[in-house]
C-alpha cells in the first residue's frame, strides 16, 4: 500500500469515529429530551389550562357587567326624565312668580 492509501484509510477511519461520536452524543441528547418531554408537556398543558380558566372568568365578568348595563341605562334614563320634569316645574314656578310680581 502506498502512503496515499494509508492517508485515505486513516481519514475514513477518523471521520467514521468522529461521526459515531457525534451520533452517540446526539442520541444521548435526544434521549434526555424524550425523558423530559412529558414533564415539559405537563407544564405547558397546566399553563394552558390556567390561562383558559382565567379567560373564562374574565369573559364571565364582562358578560355580567354587560347584562347589568341595561339596568344602568334604564336608571340613567329615569334620572334624565326626572331632571327634565324638575326643569319644567322650575320654569312653571318662574312664570308663576313673574305673574305674581306683575299683579302686585
Amino acid at each position: 500500500m502506498t502512503n496515499s492509501d494509508y492517508l485515505l484509510k486513516a481519514a475514513i477511519k477518523k471521520v467514521s469515529e468522529k461521526l459515531n461520536e457525534i451520533l452517540v452524543e446526539k442520541i444521548e441528547e435526544a434521549t434526555n429530551i424524550a425523558q423530559d418531554a412529558p414533564e415539559i408537556l405537563k407544564k405547558e398543558f397546566d399553563s394552558l389550562k390556567e390561562s383558559i380558566i382565567k379567560e373564562a372568568s374574565r369573559m364571565e365578568k364582562a358578560e355580567n357587567i354587560h347584562e347589568n348595563e341595561p339596568t344602568n341605562t334604564f336608571q340613567k334614563s329615569k334620572i334624565k326624565e326626572a331632571f327634565n320634569e324638575i326643569e319644567v316645574i322650575n320654569k312653571q314656578i318662574e312664570l308663576f312668580n313673574k305673574q305674581l310680581n306683575n299683579q302686585i
